[in-house]
């Protein structure tokens, strides 16, 4: 496995195995990776002649009081886990390079960045969109992987990339749980052994709403209600949102059906956790 740390080695490099015909598929990751990450890394080795992860923790989609200096890091087991993945390439590029002195060019999308995890976080999805355009421009994938359970941020990147007529193919990869139900995510090493277990109030909000829209629940209010009285019994637990939206371009829904989206943001302690799933599909 190379390691490349330099933006312009990286984009040289890429743009000569596109000239050999050879097919990258990237996975995009700030890293601390988890076995999330790997079931987007094992899928890409499947859809690519080279397979390449970048790691780069983006400064621009943290808000001023998030968790940017905190965010947790582990370089030294993200390198095993890409190359027990079969990852070719792992670029790792400093935010100097990515956004050096002067820089002041940013990609917006706008209707979709507005709501859910938008409406508390204003400007991050301009950092997403920005970082990830970037990547693009800099990897040249042919496609690209991103897991479902940052959903807002993969409807945005699907959409971004189909107005700017980018060429590069978007796949979405399920959600990965850990056993008992809680998504695996990197802020999940926040959590106390306490804040873990109330945690997974999320997920039995989310299956008591899927068994009652598969036993023919319709009712929007309904099905809001069931899953916040869920959560509302776990006291440690400040629900941010929990709507209920169309998974598509995120727009509000009076009734549900197959491709509603039921999308949560929550607070337990200091750690912000989300997760989401869509009505009709496989958990």
């Amino acid at each position: 496995m190379k390691i490349i740390n330099n933006i312009q080695e990286m984009q040289s490099t890429a743009l000569s195995y596109r000239r050999e015909g050879r097919r990258l598929a990237f996975v995009p990751t700030m890293g601390y990776l988890h076995e999330g990450h790997a079931s987007l890394l094992r899928e890409g080795r499947r859809r690519g002649d080279l397979l390449l992860l970048s790691i780069f923790v983006n400064p621009i989609q943290f808000g001023q009081n998030e968790d940017l200096g905190r965010y947790p890091r582990n370089m030294e087991r993200d390198r095993s886990v890409a190359a027990d993945c079969g990852v070719d390439i792992l670029f790792n590029p400093d935010a100097g390079g990515m956004y050096p002195e002067g820089f002041q060019t940013g990609v917006t999308v706008r209707q979709i960045s507005l709501p859910l995890c938008g409406a508390s976080r204003p400007g991050h999805f301009d950092g997403v969109a920005t970082v990830v355009t970037k990547l693009f421009n800099i990897v040249q994938p042919d496609v690209a992987l991103f897991g479902r359970k940052d959903f807002q941020q993969l409807a945005l990147i699907r959409r971004m990339t189909t107005d700017l007529n980018l060429p590069v193919e978007i796949i979405a990869m399920p959600i990965v749980r850990e056993p008992d139900g809680l998504a695996m995510s990197s802020r999940n090493a926040y959590l106390t052994a306490d804040e873990r277990e109330s945690a997974l109030c999320l997920f039995r909000a989310i299956s008591r709403v899927r068994d009652l829209f598969a036993s023919g629940e319709r009712s929007i209010k309904a099905l809001l209600h069931e899953a916040s009285a869920i959560i509302e019994l776990e006291p440690s637990v400040q629900i941010e949102y929990l709507e209920f939206r169309d998974a598509v371009l995120l727009k509000d829904v009076q009734v549900a059906d197959s491709i509603t989206l039921l999308a949560m943001a929550v607070k337990i302690g200091s750690t912000r956790l989300i997760d989401n799933t869509v009505l009709g599909e496989e958990l």
